[in-house]
């Protein structure tokens, strides 16, 4: 039995791993720090990786993979160092255009690992640290996280700042900081609160209680439910679809959506309107009408 990261687990999660590689080829980036960054810490649990491939049939979806499966996929400060790198790295080149995001073995992610939380010297350097959920959410090509089993406090959080979830039938989620003495500090209230209601939302903060992939769907928490052994290909999938979109339409509209979130209805249709009319300015949006009048699949350059 693994090292309990210090999440509680819910009774019963069959062991299973869902993340069955895509058939098109990959390819693998390194995990090297960024040039002048300080490694981190060591844990004595072992470091983790993410790991960054860019997979499907023209290698446009970037492939994001937390790999530390004997602690749940807890997160530890060398793991968010790579991530910022490679959402760095995405956000900067042309070649992902969706983005992947899934754990290894029988978690999607345990948020931090707890054994780890009192490394910071005082309370106000715990929360000025690097927030996975913070660096996610400024990826700007579109993510889906494809949640392969547990996603567990800030492992949920991590979920939520994906833009399109889908989830394994054996998943599960959880807000169990309730169960620890504290609560989230990634937005775990405002995004359960937006994505299934204030009621469903209350439920899982305030008991800390895990509830199953089925649930999910019915609260709107995900979007889909795939077979474990279908999940990676199913979210792979969606994101190549999403890949042979217009690019800067599609981060566009990924902007107006999280814009849509804290503006009133007026100010949103505003926004909307004037990000319209710069797509329309571009030449991805000329291709678009060419193709449709000559009735051939347009050729977007992401320009």
């Amino acid at each position: 039995m693994a090292e309990p990261t210090g999440r509680t687990e819910p009774a019963g999660a069959a062991e299973q791993t869902g993340t069955t590689e895509p058939t098109a080829t990959t390819e693998r980036t390194g995990t090297t720090q960024p040039a002048g960054a300080a490694e981190p810490a060591k844990t004595p649990q072992g470091d983790g990786d993410v790991r960054l491939e860019y997979v499907g049939a023209e290698g446009r979806v970037a492939l994001l993979t937390l790999d530390r499966p004997a602690k749940l996929n807890a997160l530890t400060p060398r793991m968010t160092a790579q991530l910022a790198a490679h959402i760095a790295e995405i956000n900067t080149g042309t070649r992902a255009r969706a983005v992947v995001l899934t754990g290894t073995g029988r978690a999607f992610c345990a948020g931090s690992d707890i054994r780890g939380l009192d490394a910071y010297a005082t309370p106000w350097e715990f929360g000025n640290r690097d927030d996975y959920g913070d660096l996610l959410r400024t990826c700007r090509k579109p993510v889906i996280a494809a949640i392969n089993g547990h996603a567990l406090g800030g492992g949920l959080e991590l979920a939520l700042a994906a833009d399109i979830r889908i989830a394994a039938a054996s998943a599960r989620f959880a807000a169990p900081e309730v169960k620890l003495g504290w609560i989230g500090g990634s937005g775990m209230s405002a995004q359960l609160v937006h994505s299934i209601g204030p009621g469903n939302a209350a439920r899982m903060v305030l008991t800390g209680d895990p509830v199953d992939a089925a649930t999910a769907l019915t609260w709107g928490l995900v979007s889909e439910v795939a077979d474990d052994d279908r999940l990676l290909g199913v979210a792979t999938e969606l994101g190549e679809a999403i890949a042979a979109r217009a690019p800067i339409a599609a981060q566009t509209a990924k902007l107006n959506l999280r814009a849509a979130h804290s503006m009133p209805l007026d100010e949103a249709i505003r926004l909307e309107r004037h990000l319209q009319t710069i797509c329309f300015a571009t030449g991805d949006a000329a291709e678009g009408r060419a193709a449709f009048a000559e009735r051939r699949t347009p050729d977007f350059k992401e320009r």
